[in-house]
């Protein structure tokens, strides 16, 4: 099964847009699948990705609305836009959403932070960032961003409101990124 995937010359859906149709259709072609069936392993990807909300980050999250600019960086799949604001409805908490899919690169390369920073327009010192995995936080601090690891919801709550706090008296450095 491997060699046939191999051999389909999938597009990458990670760093590309506008790519989600291609894959899919040479996927199936590759596995001999009926149309139904690779409809049905999308829809199962698409919930596995993104998952149950976790409620309680979102409506923090609303909350900070007016006192602090909230932005998504996302290693994403083409798609992901349509199938987060679908069950998510993300965009009427984050200004901006920067998926890797349509900023052609992802976490942890130091591009994705600076295109992220650059439509945020933010600096790296005005920025918290929180992942929950060890890389992209790492490609963060390299440029000059503060980050933290999500490990549970009271701790990354308290932390954003350090942060909004700390950040009142911080007087800003220059980025080395």
């Amino acid at each position: 099964m491997r060699a046939r995937l191999d051999a389909a010359d999938l597009p990458d859906t990670t760093v590309r847009a506008g790519v989600a149709e291609e894959y899919w259709q040479k996927f199936g072609a590759a596995l001999e699948l009926a149309d139904e069936d690779v409809a049905a392993m999308r829809a199962q990807l698409w919930d596995a990705y993104c998952g149950t909300g976790n409620t309680e980050l979102i409506e923090h999250a609303r909350s900070l609305r007016g006192r602090a600019g909230l932005a998504i960086l996302s290693n994403s799949g083409d798609g992901a836009r349509e199938e987060e604001e679908r069950r998510f409805g993300f965009a009427s908490i984050f200004d901006p959403i920067c998926y890797s899919h349509e900023l052609g690169v992802a976490k942890p390369d130091p591009r994705a932070y600076r295109a992220a920073l650059a439509q945020m327009g933010a600096s790296p010192e005005q920025v918290l960032f929180i992942d929950d995995n060890e890389a992209p936080l790492r490609g963060a601090i390299a440029c000059g961003i503060r980050a933290i690891r999500h490990r549970d919801n009271a701790a990354t709550i308290a932390a954003i409101e350090r942060f909004l706090t700390d950040r009142m008296f911080t007087i800003p450095k220059k980025s080395p990124c």
